[in-house]
Protein backbone atom coordinates (compact mmCIF):
# COMPACT_ATOMS: atom_id res chain seq x y z
CA UNK A 1 0.00 0.00 0.00
CA UNK A 2 1.04 3.62 -1.21
CA UNK A 3 1.15 6.46 1.26
CA UNK A 4 1.03 10.10 0.36
CA UNK A 5 2.35 12.25 2.43
CA UNK A 6 0.48 15.33 1.25
CA UNK A 7 0.86 19.73 1.65
CA UNK A 8 -2.12 21.73 1.52
CA UNK A 9 -1.40 25.57 0.82
CA UNK A 10 -4.71 26.52 0.11
CA UNK A 11 -4.55 30.42 -0.27
CA UNK A 12 -1.41 29.64 -2.75
CA UNK A 13 1.43 31.37 -0.97
CA UNK A 14 4.06 29.12 -2.74
CA UNK A 15 2.80 30.51 -6.21
CA UNK A 16 2.17 34.39 -4.77
CA UNK A 17 5.21 34.68 -2.77
CA UNK A 18 8.15 32.55 -4.47
CA UNK A 19 6.30 31.68 -7.79
CA UNK A 20 6.42 28.17 -7.32
CA UNK A 21 4.26 26.02 -10.14
CA UNK A 22 2.17 23.28 -7.92
CA UNK A 23 1.80 20.61 -7.63
CA UNK A 24 5.00 19.84 -6.45
CA UNK A 25 5.70 16.38 -6.42
CA UNK A 26 8.61 14.32 -5.17
CA UNK A 27 10.90 14.18 -1.86
CA UNK A 28 13.65 16.56 -3.98
CA UNK A 29 11.15 19.11 -5.65
CA UNK A 30 9.71 20.00 -1.73
CA UNK A 31 13.33 20.06 -1.11
CA UNK A 32 13.77 23.07 -3.82
CA UNK A 33 10.57 24.73 -2.97
CA UNK A 34 10.82 24.86 0.66
CA UNK A 35 14.63 26.42 0.39
CA UNK A 36 13.45 29.14 -2.38
CA UNK A 37 9.90 29.33 -0.36
CA UNK A 38 12.10 30.01 2.82
CA UNK A 39 14.10 33.04 0.95
CA UNK A 40 11.00 34.36 -0.43
CA UNK A 41 8.92 34.52 3.23
CA UNK A 42 10.70 32.97 6.21
CA UNK A 43 8.29 33.54 8.49
CA UNK A 44 5.13 32.14 6.73
CA UNK A 45 3.80 28.79 8.75
CA UNK A 46 3.40 27.72 5.37
CA UNK A 47 7.46 26.42 5.24
CA UNK A 48 6.93 24.94 9.17
CA UNK A 49 4.43 22.97 6.80
CA UNK A 50 6.51 21.69 4.18
CA UNK A 51 9.29 20.96 6.31
CA UNK A 52 7.03 18.85 8.41
CA UNK A 53 5.79 16.84 5.21
CA UNK A 54 9.26 16.25 5.10
CA UNK A 55 10.30 15.07 7.64
CA UNK A 56 6.94 12.88 8.28
CA UNK A 57 7.94 11.35 4.92
CA UNK A 58 11.56 10.65 5.73
CA UNK A 59 9.91 8.56 8.76
CA UNK A 60 7.48 6.74 6.74
CA UNK A 61 10.42 5.59 4.21
CA UNK A 62 12.82 4.87 7.23
CA UNK A 63 10.59 2.71 8.77
CA UNK A 64 9.80 0.73 5.34
CA UNK A 65 6.89 2.07 4.08
CA UNK A 66 6.46 2.79 0.87
CA UNK A 67 5.74 6.58 0.39
CA UNK A 68 5.15 10.11 -2.15
CA UNK A 69 5.27 13.55 -0.78
CA UNK A 70 3.62 16.32 -2.55
CA UNK A 71 2.42 19.74 -2.45
CA UNK A 72 -0.76 21.32 -3.66
CA UNK A 73 -1.42 24.52 -3.88
CA UNK A 74 -5.02 26.38 -3.90
CA UNK A 75 -5.48 30.57 -5.20
CA UNK A 76 -5.52 33.37 -3.23
CA UNK A 77 -9.56 33.52 -3.24
CA UNK A 78 -10.00 31.27 -0.80
CA UNK A 79 -12.89 29.31 -1.44
CA UNK A 80 -14.66 27.91 -4.36
CA UNK A 81 -11.78 29.17 -6.73
CA UNK A 82 -9.08 27.94 -4.28
CA UNK A 83 -11.06 24.38 -3.71
CA UNK A 84 -11.57 23.73 -7.12
CA UNK A 85 -7.77 24.37 -8.46
CA UNK A 86 -6.96 21.85 -4.92
CA UNK A 87 -9.40 19.09 -6.61
CA UNK A 88 -8.00 19.28 -10.32
CA UNK A 89 -4.31 19.52 -8.60
CA UNK A 90 -5.03 16.14 -5.71
CA UNK A 91 -6.45 14.25 -9.06
CA UNK A 92 -2.93 15.04 -10.90
CA UNK A 93 -1.16 13.83 -8.30
CA UNK A 94 -3.02 10.78 -7.51
CA UNK A 95 -2.94 9.89 -10.61
CA UNK A 96 1.22 10.29 -11.12
CA UNK A 97 1.49 8.10 -7.68
CA UNK A 98 -0.69 5.88 -7.35
CA UNK A 99 -1.07 6.27 -3.86
CA UNK A 100 -3.86 4.49 -1.95
CA UNK A 101 -4.04 6.41 1.08
CA UNK A 102 -3.20 10.20 2.24
CA UNK A 103 -1.34 11.72 5.65
CA UNK A 104 -2.35 15.13 5.22
CA UNK A 105 -0.25 18.10 6.91
CA UNK A 106 -1.34 21.26 7.48
CA UNK A 107 -0.82 24.43 8.98
CA UNK A 108 -3.85 25.49 10.60
CA UNK A 109 -7.92 25.20 10.66
CA UNK A 110 -8.60 26.67 6.87
CA UNK A 111 -6.66 24.20 5.42
CA UNK A 112 -8.81 20.98 6.96
CA UNK A 113 -12.31 22.45 4.96
CA UNK A 114 -10.64 20.89 2.28
CA UNK A 115 -10.48 17.54 4.19
CA UNK A 116 -14.03 16.38 2.39
CA UNK A 117 -12.74 17.09 -1.60
CA UNK A 118 -9.30 15.01 -0.43
CA UNK A 119 -11.75 12.53 1.12
CA UNK A 120 -13.97 12.14 -1.77
CA UNK A 121 -11.12 10.58 -4.30
CA UNK A 122 -8.86 8.95 -1.39
CA UNK A 123 -8.17 7.56 1.87
CA UNK A 124 -7.01 9.82 4.45
CA UNK A 125 -5.24 7.87 7.38
CA UNK A 126 -3.67 10.85 9.43
CA UNK A 127 -4.35 14.58 10.02
CA UNK A 128 -0.98 16.55 11.32
CA UNK A 129 -1.44 19.52 11.91
CA UNK A 130 1.57 21.70 12.17
CA UNK A 131 2.04 24.30 15.92
CA UNK A 132 4.73 26.63 14.98
CA UNK A 133 6.53 27.68 18.60
CA UNK A 134 6.30 31.25 19.75
CA UNK A 135 7.61 33.32 22.19
CA UNK A 136 5.45 34.62 24.92
CA UNK A 137 7.05 37.93 25.51
CA UNK A 138 5.09 40.62 24.86
CA UNK A 139 7.56 42.18 22.51
CA UNK A 140 7.18 39.23 20.08
CA UNK A 141 3.65 38.77 19.95
CA UNK A 142 3.69 42.74 18.88
CA UNK A 143 6.22 42.11 16.05
CA UNK A 144 4.09 39.25 15.19
CA UNK A 145 1.06 41.28 14.81
CA UNK A 146 2.47 43.94 12.63
CA UNK A 147 3.96 41.20 10.53
CA UNK A 148 0.75 39.47 10.21
CA UNK A 149 -1.05 43.03 9.57
CA UNK A 150 1.58 43.07 6.44
CA UNK A 151 -0.30 40.26 4.71
CA UNK A 152 -2.59 41.50 1.78
CA UNK A 153 -5.18 38.93 2.56
CA UNK A 154 -5.41 40.31 6.13
CA UNK A 155 -4.85 44.29 5.07
CA UNK A 156 -8.70 43.33 2.71
CA UNK A 157 -10.19 41.88 5.19
CA UNK A 158 -9.73 44.05 8.51
CA UNK A 159 -8.09 47.16 7.84
CA UNK A 160 -10.25 48.00 4.72
CA UNK A 161 -13.57 48.05 6.27
CA UNK A 162 -11.93 49.71 9.55
CA UNK A 163 -10.30 52.59 6.90
CA UNK A 164 -13.48 53.11 5.26
CA UNK A 165 -15.06 53.58 8.77
CA UNK A 166 -13.15 56.33 10.20
CA UNK A 167 -13.09 57.32 6.81
CA UNK A 168 -16.90 57.68 6.73
CA UNK A 169 -17.13 59.35 10.21
CA UNK A 170 -14.45 61.64 9.69
CA UNK A 171 -16.00 63.47 6.96
CA UNK A 172 -19.40 63.67 8.28
CA UNK A 173 -17.52 65.04 11.76
CA UNK A 174 -15.90 67.56 9.49
CA UNK A 175 -19.36 68.67 7.93
CA UNK A 176 -21.09 69.31 11.52
CA UNK A 177 -23.33 66.14 11.14
CA UNK A 178 -21.80 63.65 13.50
CA UNK A 179 -25.41 62.53 14.29
CA UNK A 180 -25.93 61.52 10.94
CA UNK A 181 -22.30 59.14 11.00
CA UNK A 182 -23.66 56.59 12.39
CA UNK A 183 -26.13 55.85 9.53
CA UNK A 184 -23.60 56.70 6.77
CA UNK A 185 -20.87 53.80 8.54
CA UNK A 186 -23.78 51.57 8.79
CA UNK A 187 -24.74 52.36 5.32
CA UNK A 188 -20.58 51.78 4.35
CA UNK A 189 -20.47 48.43 6.20
CA UNK A 190 -23.55 47.36 4.41
CA UNK A 191 -22.56 47.85 0.89
CA UNK A 192 -18.68 46.81 1.82
CA UNK A 193 -20.11 43.35 3.29
CA UNK A 194 -22.77 43.21 0.06
CA UNK A 195 -19.47 43.41 -2.66
CA UNK A 196 -17.96 40.76 -0.25
CA UNK A 197 -20.28 38.41 -0.12
CA UNK A 198 -21.51 38.69 -4.14
CA UNK A 199 -17.85 39.21 -5.23
CA UNK A 200 -18.15 42.44 -6.89
CA UNK A 201 -14.40 42.93 -6.17
CA UNK A 202 -13.05 41.96 -9.59
CA UNK A 203 -15.95 44.22 -11.57
CA UNK A 204 -15.60 47.46 -8.84
CA UNK A 205 -11.68 47.08 -10.02
CA UNK A 206 -12.53 46.72 -13.78
CA UNK A 207 -14.70 49.69 -13.38
CA UNK A 208 -12.00 51.69 -11.94
CA UNK A 209 -9.35 50.68 -14.76
CA UNK A 210 -12.14 51.73 -17.18
CA UNK A 211 -12.17 55.10 -15.63
CA UNK A 212 -8.91 55.18 -15.61
CA UNK A 213 -8.42 54.56 -19.01
CA UNK A 214 -11.04 56.19 -20.30
CA UNK A 215 -9.95 60.12 -18.81
CA UNK A 216 -6.26 58.93 -20.20
CA UNK A 217 -7.82 58.16 -23.80
CA UNK A 218 -10.58 60.51 -24.02
CA UNK A 219 -13.31 58.78 -23.96
CA UNK A 220 -16.38 60.55 -23.95
CA UNK A 221 -18.65 57.78 -22.38
CA UNK A 222 -16.81 58.80 -19.35
CA UNK A 223 -17.76 62.47 -19.15
CA UNK A 224 -21.34 61.69 -20.04
CA UNK A 225 -21.69 59.27 -17.40
CA UNK A 226 -20.48 61.61 -14.70
CA UNK A 227 -23.11 64.44 -16.43
CA UNK A 228 -25.67 61.15 -16.44
CA UNK A 229 -24.91 60.62 -12.27
CA UNK A 230 -25.53 64.64 -11.62
CA UNK A 231 -28.47 64.90 -13.66
CA UNK A 232 -30.05 62.27 -12.05
CA UNK A 233 -28.90 63.34 -8.37
CA UNK A 234 -30.21 66.54 -9.36
CA UNK A 235 -33.72 64.86 -10.16
CA UNK A 236 -33.81 63.30 -7.30
CA UNK A 237 -33.58 66.53 -5.24
CA UNK A 238 -35.90 68.15 -7.15
CA UNK A 239 -38.20 65.43 -6.72
CA UNK A 240 -37.88 64.86 -3.43
CA UNK A 241 -38.45 68.94 -2.26
CA UNK A 242 -41.66 68.69 -4.99
CA UNK A 243 -43.35 65.96 -3.53
CA UNK A 244 -42.95 67.28 -0.19
CA UNK A 245 -42.17 64.21 2.08
CA UNK A 246 -42.91 64.53 6.06
CA UNK A 247 -42.59 62.61 9.12
CA UNK A 248 -45.40 60.99 7.57
CA UNK A 249 -44.77 59.50 4.64
CA UNK A 250 -47.37 57.97 2.40
CA UNK A 251 -47.85 55.80 -0.36
CA UNK A 252 -49.15 58.19 -2.47
CA UNK A 253 -46.34 60.83 -1.48
CA UNK A 254 -43.75 58.07 -2.89
CA UNK A 255 -45.85 58.23 -6.14
CA UNK A 256 -45.30 61.78 -6.76
CA UNK A 257 -41.74 61.66 -5.54
CA UNK A 258 -41.63 58.81 -8.76
CA UNK A 259 -43.42 60.25 -10.74
CA UNK A 260 -40.89 63.27 -10.59
CA UNK A 261 -38.19 61.19 -11.15
CA UNK A 262 -38.93 59.77 -14.84
CA UNK A 263 -37.81 62.73 -17.26
CA UNK A 264 -34.54 63.05 -14.79
CA UNK A 265 -34.12 59.03 -15.34
CA UNK A 266 -34.68 59.35 -19.00
CA UNK A 267 -32.74 62.50 -19.63
CA UNK A 268 -29.50 61.11 -17.91
CA UNK A 269 -30.21 57.52 -20.15
CA UNK A 270 -29.74 59.36 -22.92
CA UNK A 271 -26.74 61.36 -22.28
CA UNK A 272 -25.03 58.42 -21.08
CA UNK A 273 -26.21 56.12 -24.03
CA UNK A 274 -25.14 58.66 -26.26
CA UNK A 275 -21.59 58.89 -25.08
CA UNK A 276 -21.62 54.66 -25.39
CA UNK A 277 -22.85 54.91 -28.73
CA UNK A 278 -19.97 57.69 -30.02
CA UNK A 279 -17.28 55.62 -27.96
CA UNK A 280 -18.24 53.07 -30.20
CA UNK A 281 -18.30 54.74 -33.82
CA UNK A 282 -15.15 57.19 -33.22
CA UNK A 283 -12.73 54.90 -29.96
CA UNK A 284 -14.20 51.30 -31.41
CA UNK A 285 -14.83 51.49 -35.19
CA UNK A 286 -17.64 49.72 -34.38
CA UNK A 287 -21.23 50.57 -35.97
CA UNK A 288 -23.40 52.16 -32.93
CA UNK A 289 -26.91 50.21 -34.57
CA UNK A 290 -27.32 48.14 -31.21
CA UNK A 291 -27.75 51.65 -29.37
CA UNK A 292 -30.94 51.81 -31.70
CA UNK A 293 -32.98 50.80 -29.71
CA UNK A 294 -32.72 52.06 -26.32
CA UNK A 295 -33.46 55.67 -27.19
CA UNK A 296 -36.68 54.79 -28.13
CA UNK A 297 -37.35 52.52 -24.65
CA UNK A 298 -36.44 55.22 -23.21
CA UNK A 299 -38.79 57.63 -24.64
CA UNK A 300 -41.50 54.88 -24.51
CA UNK A 301 -40.59 54.34 -21.01
CA UNK A 302 -40.86 58.55 -20.16
CA UNK A 303 -44.35 59.09 -21.79
CA UNK A 304 -45.84 55.52 -20.73
CA UNK A 305 -44.23 55.62 -16.53
CA UNK A 306 -45.41 59.57 -16.24
CA UNK A 307 -49.18 58.70 -17.67
CA UNK A 308 -49.85 56.07 -15.02
CA UNK A 309 -48.00 57.75 -12.08
CA UNK A 310 -49.25 61.01 -11.99
CA UNK A 311 -52.76 59.51 -12.77
CA UNK A 312 -52.48 57.07 -10.04
CA UNK A 313 -51.18 60.17 -7.44
CA UNK A 314 -54.20 62.18 -9.01
CA UNK A 315 -56.32 59.21 -8.41
CA UNK A 316 -55.37 58.71 -5.30
CA UNK A 317 -54.74 61.58 -3.55
CA UNK A 318 -57.70 61.49 -0.81
CA UNK A 319 -56.91 57.85 -0.43
CA UNK A 320 -58.28 56.09 1.78
CA UNK A 321 -61.89 57.88 1.92
CA UNK A 322 -61.79 58.08 -2.79
CA UNK A 323 -60.38 56.52 -5.34
CA UNK A 324 -61.22 58.64 -8.29
CA UNK A 325 -61.21 56.81 -12.07
CA UNK A 326 -60.88 59.68 -13.99
CA UNK A 327 -57.27 60.73 -14.08
CA UNK A 328 -57.35 57.62 -16.29
CA UNK A 329 -59.65 58.79 -18.91
CA UNK A 330 -58.30 61.90 -19.91
CA UNK A 331 -56.22 62.89 -22.76
CA UNK A 332 -53.35 63.16 -20.86
CA UNK A 333 -53.35 59.49 -19.95
CA UNK A 334 -54.33 57.62 -23.20
CA UNK A 335 -52.64 60.37 -25.25
CA UNK A 336 -49.13 59.37 -23.69
CA UNK A 337 -49.97 55.47 -22.94
CA UNK A 338 -50.10 55.48 -27.06
CA UNK A 339 -47.41 57.77 -27.53
CA UNK A 340 -45.12 55.23 -25.40
CA UNK A 341 -46.75 52.53 -27.18
CA UNK A 342 -46.25 53.86 -30.91
CA UNK A 343 -42.53 54.78 -29.99
CA UNK A 344 -41.58 51.55 -28.84
CA UNK A 345 -43.20 49.81 -31.97
CA UNK A 346 -40.98 52.18 -34.23
CA UNK A 347 -38.18 51.49 -32.23
CA UNK A 348 -38.33 47.77 -32.21
CA UNK A 349 -39.36 47.46 -35.93
CA UNK A 350 -36.33 50.01 -37.04
CA UNK A 351 -33.82 48.07 -34.71
CA UNK A 352 -34.20 44.88 -36.68
CA UNK A 353 -34.63 46.55 -40.04
CA UNK A 354 -31.21 47.91 -38.94
CA UNK A 355 -29.82 45.02 -37.89
CA UNK A 356 -30.84 42.96 -40.85
CA UNK A 357 -29.03 45.60 -42.90
CA UNK A 358 -25.74 45.43 -40.84
CA UNK A 359 -25.54 42.02 -40.94
CA UNK A 360 -26.57 41.96 -44.92
CA UNK A 361 -23.51 44.03 -45.71
CA UNK A 362 -21.38 42.79 -43.51
CA UNK A 363 -21.79 39.32 -45.09
CA UNK A 364 -21.58 40.79 -48.71
CA UNK A 365 -17.91 42.26 -47.66
CA UNK A 366 -17.17 38.93 -46.27
CA UNK A 367 -18.30 37.41 -49.86
CA UNK A 368 -16.16 40.02 -51.16
CA UNK A 369 -13.21 39.62 -49.25
CA UNK A 370 -13.52 36.06 -49.78
CA UNK A 371 -13.69 36.07 -53.43
CA UNK A 372 -10.63 38.54 -54.11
Amino acid sequence: MKTLVLNVDRDDDFGRKAQIKSPIIGLQANLNAAQDFGQADPEDSDLNSIYYAIATFKRIVESGGECEIATICGHINVGITSDRIIAKQLEDVLSITQADEVVLVTDGAEDEYILPIIQSRVKITSVLRVSVKQSRQLEDTYYRVLKMLDDEKVQKQFLLPIGLVLIVWAFFVLLGMASSGLGAILLTLGIYLLIRVFRWERGITSAVADVKSGFLTGKLSIYTTIIAAVILIASMFLAYNTADFSPSVDFVTVISFVSNMVWGIVAAGLIFIFGHAIDAYVKDKRAPWNYWIYPFSLFAFGFISSALFESLYEALINWPDTFYVEPFLTPFFIGNIITGIMISIVGAVTYHYIKDMYYLQKNEIEVDKQTI
